[in-house]
Parts: structure tokens; sequence; C-alpha cells
């Protein structure tokens, strides 16, 4: 397969996936078969310590991040806060990453190409590509895998755009539905029905999503007292 068909294809399989956490689990494989790496992975960072492996195609993968975190340095943090590509073919000796470099080397990785993963609204992460042997990547698989990094970047910007959309309709059905129930038992109509909603999630400093969930959960029990639930920090306000 030439390069303009293997990138054609890898642009229709990445569209046809139906979530995020699908998306970058093929762009990982992907990336792996473009450069003919043995192992690729997808980290996401929300901050410094707050890292995602999103995808990795071994379980080594996942280690090489989770040490970047220990130590605070590795090139698939750096590709994020730094130059846009980090290149070594001798991790284990290289004096970027001291502490990183020869921990890593011991999970058998030698080389290393990290590229990062962004739009030109966001930075994602990084894409980070891992060979077995000494100076494994060229100038060709840089240019293979930034070329690669930005359908990647379009497709996981497309996947998340989608699915935040359908959270949000999901959430205005819902929402819907605690309406019509409230107007029915309490003979309200729709403005009034949605402004209790909103003093509930006032309240009880929930998303206004949360309280309409519990109406229609507990439709058939008109006893039943709200309760402020134990809610991790994305399920809270705003809403």
């Amino acid at each position: 397969m030439d390069s303009s068909t293997f990138f054609s294809q890898m642009a229709l399989d990445l569209h046809d996936e139906p979530t995020a956490e699908r998306t970058v689990e093929l762009i990982a494989e992907y990336a792996r078969v473009a450069t003919s790496c043995d192992d690729a992975g997808i980290m996401l960072v929300h901050a410094r310590n707050q890292i995602e492996t999103a995808a990795a195609t071994s379980q080594r993968v996942g280690e090489s991040h989770n040490l970047q975190i220990v130590h605070d340095e590795g090139p698939c943090l750096d590709a994020i806060e730094g130059e846009a590509i980090y290149q070594s073919g001798d991790v284990g000796n290289d004096p970027r990453w001291l502490k990183w470099g020869p921990a890593v080397a011991e999970l058998g990785i030698r080389s290393v190409l990290s590229v990062r993963l962004e739009t030109r609204t966001r930075r994602y992460g990084s894409l980070n590509l891992y060979a077995n042997h000494v100076d494994a990547f060229d100038d060709d698989d840089v240019a293979v895998a930034t070329i690669f990094v930005r359908h990647a970047a379009v497709a996981l910007a497309n996947a998340h755009n989608e699915e935040g959309l359908q959270v949000a309709i999901d959430a205005r059905k819902l929402i819907g539905q605690a309406q019509g129930i409230l107007m029915e038992r309490f003979d309200l109509d729709a403005d009034r029905a949605f402004d209790f909603l909103r003093r509930q999630s006032q309240a009880h400093n929930v998303k206004l999503r949360y309280v309409a969930e519990w109406v229609v959960d507990h439709r058939n029990s008109p006893d039943a007292t709200f309760e402020t639930p134990q809610l991790s920090p994305e399920q809270t306000p705003a809403n």
C-alpha cells in the first residue's frame, strides 16, 4: 500500500470510529504501522501532574508515560510544553532526561519520537513512538509522524466535539423529561418546572442534569426526598 492510500484509508477508518476512546486506540496502532516502530502511545495531558495514557500498543508504553510523571521529565511532556518534536536515538544516554532515560531503557526501549498532538486551538497531548534499537527513527520517520499527527489531531478533535454534542443532547432530553413529570404532578407550566429544577441545582450545588435525572428516576416515588449526592468534580456545576 502506497503512502497516499495508507493515509486515505486511515482518515476513513478514524472517521468511522464512534468514540474518542476507540479513535485514539486506532491512532496508536496506525502510528506504529506507519513508522514500523515497536510500540506507540497517546498521552493526553490535563496538567503537568495529570496525565492519561489514552492508548497504548503494549503495557510498557503506559509504564514509560508513568515514569515521566514520577521523574517529571521526558520527551512526551516536553513535546507538549516545549518544541513540537523530540527525538532520541539512545534514551539511556540522553542528557536531556537523566532520570527518565535510564529508567525507560530498562523496559527495552532505546529510541523515542514524540510529536505534539494539537489543533490550532487546543493542545491535547503527544503521540509517542518507541523502538527497541538505537537510532531507529530517521528524517523520513519524522516527516511521516508529522503528517500523521495532523490527521490524528483532527480526528481526535472531531471525536471530542461529537461526544460533547451527544452529552448536551442527552442532558436536554433528560431535563425535558423531568419538566414534563413536574408539570403533570404539580400542575406547573414549563417555565416554573424548569425554575424548580434550577433552584434545586443551585441549592444542592449539583449540575442541573443530575437533578433532572433524580426526578426521572424517582417519578414513581412521590414521597422521595432529594439528597445531596457525593459527586466527582466533573459532576458539579457549572451547568
